[in-house]
């Protein structure tokens, strides 16, 4: 039975790669996936709704995506702007080696894969996207949230609202102090701005 969950560091589920397309108005490009990483079975809907409806990401700078899985926020940013500097953060090790490697394949020569505590402590972004690991329970979203989000100077989180994207909005306002701003709602997703 395979009982490793994505945000494990180190899956144990047995591998089985795979091949699932991510297709955009802009661009399509066919990633490599696995199990024991976020939606290895195809492209998370949410995903697909955060990159279809979220700003175009600054042409310069540091960006960042947090909780990367295999990359396809990573490539999709890295390719729109080719002269900013992609970080593809994620605690999965089989997460990491697959961005990596749907990057290079992808030509998108500037992203660096890293765990989280190998991106420099001073180092501040333009842009966070994240499709933020929700099912790792309110305490460790909650941490993760307060240790990168006052490090950009805007967050596009996609969240469902089944999943709690409401009272993650309010937590962030009410608890943290950030101004939130849902820029987006389809299906059952919220994009929403965060600004420290």
């Amino acid at each position: 039975m395979d009982t490793s969950h994505y945000f494990a560091a180190a899956p144990t589920s047995a591998s089985a790669p795979r091949t699932v397309s991510l297709a955009l108005h802009d661009l399509t490009v066919d990633l490599r996936t696995d199990r024991g990483v976020f939606s290895a079975e195809h492209v998370d809907p949410g995903t697909k709704v955060l990159l279809m409806t979220a700003p175009a990401p600054p042409a310069t700078g540091e960006l960042l995506d947090l909780g990367c899985g295999y990359g396809p926020i990573t490539v999709a940013i890295a390719l729109r702007s080719p002269g900013a500097h992609v970080w593809a953060v994620d605690v999965n090790e089989r997460a990491r080696a697959l961005t990596g490697e749907n990057a290079r394949a992808a030509g998108a020569a500037n992203v660096t894969v890293a765990g989280g505590g190998e991106v420099p402590a001073d180092l501040r972004f333009a842009a966070i996207y994240t499709n933020p690991p929700i099912r790792v329970g309110k305490l460790g979203l909650h941490g993760l949230l307060d240790a990168w989000v006052p490090r950009a100077d805007v967050t596009w989180m996609v969240v469902s609202k089944h999943l709690g994207a409401d009272s993650l909005a309010r937590w962030m306002v009410d608890e943290r102090g950030w101004s939130v701003s849902r820029r987006a709602s389809r299906v059952s997703y919220r994009v929403l701005e965060v600004r420290p």
